[in-house]
């Protein structure tokens, strides 16, 4: 048991460290750096292609994002996870919604964002993305307290959701590409943190809240949602690698200017962003929903007394 519970904290705390690394890696190429903020700039300002088509969906998922709206969803997870007697996940729901979005503000009033001349249109720091980070704290909080019975099919269409939020914000312009991956680190690494306060908790106290259950046998039950965590680990690697590609390629014409640049051109590094935030959506949420089933047991079951005779 408590062997178990060391290499789950070990493993929350690596993810945690390795999720908050690769935040500043980010900031660093593509806020710090003049390259990195030409690759940003040159993804972003092709978002002409195809707005006309992406206006409608991109405004309707955008603006169902403020401060009321993530107060009520909020209330929603919390009655979900107190409903099923999860007080716990309730209290970890909780601090990953709170803490990566006060953690995003907070970021983004304190980065520095050295001027190049870039983007003069949009001067100041922009990252984390405000409303990625919404969804995808959302998106975690969701899947952290969802049934088992749905929580493969509930997970895959919400990362999809948190996905395309993140992709949403670049396509109306609203933020780089970097501004949206920095947001699913946020969230990421508030989720592997809070995750550690599962940790030291005795399955049967925290599969039913009462501790006088037994968690279930079998690990049909415990396992269900693997494939969905497969699924998005191996799409969100995918995308990675293609981004790392597309954007390789856009690295070539960073001292180009934008009027130059040919629609094939802003494609690719359009291609290049949008694959960016969808591969890093896939492979921060399909590393929490791995890891959710270690986390929280199946619910437990009182062992039935043998009838006399």
């Amino acid at each position: 048991m408590y062997r178990r519970q060391a290499y789950l904290a070990t493993w929350l705390i690596l993810l945690t460290v390795a999720q908050a690394a690769a935040l500043l890696a980010v900031y660093r190429i593509f806020v710090q750096t003049r390259t990195g903020q030409a690759v940003d700039t040159i993804s972003l300002t092709a978002n002409w292609i195809g707005s006309e088509q992406l206006h409608r969906p991109v405004t309707l998922v955008l603006n169902t994002m403020s401060v009321v709206s993530l107060a009520l969803v909020t209330a929603l997870v919390l009655f979900i996870a107190v409903y099923r007697r999860r007080y716990r996940l309730a209290v970890v729901a909780f601090v990953v919604i709170a803490g990566a979005n006060v953690t995003t503000q907070l970021l983004k009033l304190q980065g520095l964002r050295p001027e190049y001349g870039i983007d003069p249109e949009r001067t100041g720091n922009t990252l984390p993305s405000g409303h990625t980070t919404i969804a995808a704290s959302v998106a975690i909080a969701f899947i952290l307290v969802l049934p088992r019975a749905i929580s493969a099919a509930g997970t895959l269409a919400l990362a999809g959701w948190a996905a395309f939020a993140g992709v949403a914000t670049l396509a109306a312009g609203w933020h780089r590409p970097s501004d949206a991956v920095a947001a699913f680190l946020v969230a990421g690494a508030w989720a592997s943190a809070a995750g550690l306060l599962l940790v030291p908790l005795p399955p049967a106290l925290d599969s039913d809240g009462s501790g006088s259950g037994r968690v279930a046998a079998g690990g049909a039950g415990r396992f269900g949602s693997g494939w969905a965590a497969g699924v998005l680990l191996i799409g969100g690697v995918a995308a990675l690698v293609l981004a790392a590609l597309l954007l390789w390629l856009t690295h070539d014409v960073i001292n180009w200017s934008i009027e130059e640049l040919s629609r094939t051109r802003s494609l690719v590094a359009y291609a290049g962003g949008a694959a960016g935030i969808a591969g890093t959506a896939g492979v921060v949420l399909g590393l929490i929903a791995a890891t959710v089933p270690h986390l929280v047991p199946p619910r437990s079951h009182p062992v039935a007394e043998a009838s006399p005779g």
